[in-house]
């Protein structure tokens, strides 16, 4: 009974929000390829330059890599390209990662960038270091696993994120929406969320967030459940606030079997503290 409330509810809220799956920008563009990291490494070798376009907003800058064996370590060529890269991070360096378009002699490829300038840079571009791009099945420097910010990011690129999202278990499911709301990026949360709300003013007040905890039940248990609530624990840094915790739950709700599962963003900002409208 519990179970028939929770869909009627759904399918009410989606009707009064108007929700629609908001289809990849690159489908515009069938031509970028999702390459692996031990290929692009060999046709991106060291000291090569190549563009980077940014598919959100459409800017574009050149870039050398200089280093990197688990992913590409690059730096902008010159301080007119630095000042494109800032730009586009609103003028201020962010560890936040985009969704890029690489573009070399090879085509054009998916990949993801996080904008914070680190470690050694050698080129006179007024950037102090060099920053990461990441392609298909490239690592950071403490894991042996994709991060998966960069991953979702690279789908997004590739055209592929709302297939990803369609076909992964309810628990990934969990983990791609915290790191769309941690990455402020509508893309991700609104092919997740069971809402359609007004994600610019939800977004920009999430500064950081990661799930410190989350119960997992086996996938026989989940079966063919139309609703699933996941234990979580959570850690976030919200705007004006500061630094909270808290433990609460993530409902997940779907209307078929085999369909995606949703996460109830109302819900859960609820249980976050944060105020949001839909």
């Amino acid at each position: 009974m519990q179970t028939i409330k929770i869909i009627i509810l759904t399918i009410v809220l989606l009707a009064s929000s108007g929700y629609s799956i908001q289809a990849g920008k690159t489908a515009k563009n069938k031509q970028i390829k999702m390459i692996q990291w031990e290929e692009v490494n060999k046709i991106l070798p060291r000291y090569s330059k190549f563009t980077v376009v940014d598919l959100e907003t459409g800017m574009q800058f050149r870039v050398q890599r200089r280093a990197g064996s688990n992913h590409a370590d690059v730096q902008p060529l010159t301080p007119k390209d630095t000042a494109i890269m800032k730009k586009i991070y609103n003028g201020k360096w962010s560890w936040k990662r985009r969704a890029i378009i690489v573009i070399s002699e090879d085509g054009k490829i998916a990949a993801s960038m996080h904008g914070m300038p680190h470690g050694g840079g050698a080129l006179k571009n007024n950037f102090p270091g060099h920053f990461c791009i990441h392609f298909y099945g490239s690592t950071t420097h403490r894991t042996n696993f994709m991060d998966l910010s960069h991953k979702l990011m690279i789908l997004k690129s590739a055209g592929k994120l709302e297939k990803y999202l369609e076909q992964t278990d309810p628990y990934d499911l969990v983990n791609a929406y915290i790191a769309g709301l941690k990455q402020q990026d509508h893309d991700i949360v609104s092919l997740v969320s069971l809402q359609n709300l007004e994600w610019g003013k939800v977004l920009y007040k999430i500064e950081n967030i990661r799930i410190s905890r989350m119960e997992v039940l086996p996938a026989e248990d989940v079966g063919d459940q139309m609703s699933l609530t996941v234990p979580v624990e959570v850690n976030l840094q919200l705007k004006g606030i500061g630094g909270k915790s808290f433990t609460g739950k993530v409902l997940l709700v779907r209307f078929m079997p085999n369909e995606q599962w949703r996460v109830d963003s109302i819900k859960f900002f609820e249980e976050a503290g944060i105020k949001v409208s839909n």
